[in-house]
């Protein structure tokens, strides 16, 4: 049984659920303590359980989509529900996987996630990780397949895990604010403000798939677009006048070591 089980039913776990419902055929489970939550579910395959302890029987794969703050209490109240064939899936920043392995008793079965807000519109990047020896290889297949429901996964080692917040966890609101501020300075030369913003978006979002599609180094792409004596190589060279690329490692090792401040602080 692949059957995927969700404790939690907020705006990114009732993404989550919508996008693999929609792709696979089997039944999706779903437990929120906030029965108003299921409103947002049209898809025949979800069931919308009454209580966590439905939604264990029911399902093999447990995502644990819910605030950190409500995690060791989730645990406490499932850990002496779990056989050994249930995998836990966390999508909360900072809990390691012995910490929560611990949280359970010791269940073994324990997968870390950290998928990022794109996931809402199907363009998520998930970052996971997992005991190799713990998780079959059908088991990681089942859990890439589902994750790349709504967007693409990565398989990563655990202790990358802070790198991967500040790579993709936090960096869509890099994105907004740099869209932010190229459409402010549309704006300032007479663009209206609504075409200002989709226009930046589509612009960021175009050179994102060249680099994606193309797989050419984007310092290549930036130079196809650079000609000689033109207006895009001032533009490339204010920024490095004041300091775009110094700016954005800098923002991102200080999102790094917040992440390894917080993870050290628990």
């Amino acid at each position: 049984m692949n059957n995927f089980g969700f404790i939690g039913a907020g705006n990114m776990g009732s993404a989550m659920i919508n996008a693999i419902a929609r792709k696979f055929e089997e039944t999706i489970c779903v437990y929120d303590v906030d029965s108003t939550q299921y409103e947002k579910f049209t898809e025949n395959n979800i069931c919308k359980c009454e209580d966590i302890e439905i939604l264990l029987e029911k399902s093999t794969y447990i995502v644990l989509t819910i605030k950190p703050q409500y995690y060791k209490g989730v645990c406490e109240q499932i850990k002496d529900l779990l056989t050994p064939e249930h995998v836990i899936i966390t999508v909360a920043p900072g809990f390691s996987i012995e910490e929560v392995k611990n949280l359970l008793n010791g269940h073994k079965k324990v997968v870390r996630t950290m998928p990022n807000t794109p996931a809402l519109v199907g363009e998520g990047v998930t970052a996971l990780c997992y005991d190799g020896q713990m998780i079959e290889g059908n088991e990681a297949k089942v859990i890439e397949e589902r994750f790349g429901a709504f967007g693409k996964s990565f398989k990563v080692e655990e202790h990358q895990m802070n790198a991967i917040v500040a790579l993709s966890g936090s960096s869509p609101a890099y994105g907004y604010l740099f869209i932010e501020a190229m459409a402010d300075a549309a704006v300032k030369f007479g663009i209206p403000r609504p075409m200002a913003y989709e226009m930046a978006a589509r612009s960021i979002k175009g050179a994102c798939e060249m680099v994606i599609e193309t797989k050419e180094h984007p310092g290549a792409l930036k130079d196809a677009v650079t000609s000689p004596g033109g207006t895009t190589i001032e533009a490339v060279a204010k920024l490095e006048e004041t300091g775009f690329r110094h700016s954005v490692i800098s923002s991102m090792t200080a999102c790094y070591k917040k992440a390894e401040k917080m993870s050290q602080k628990k």
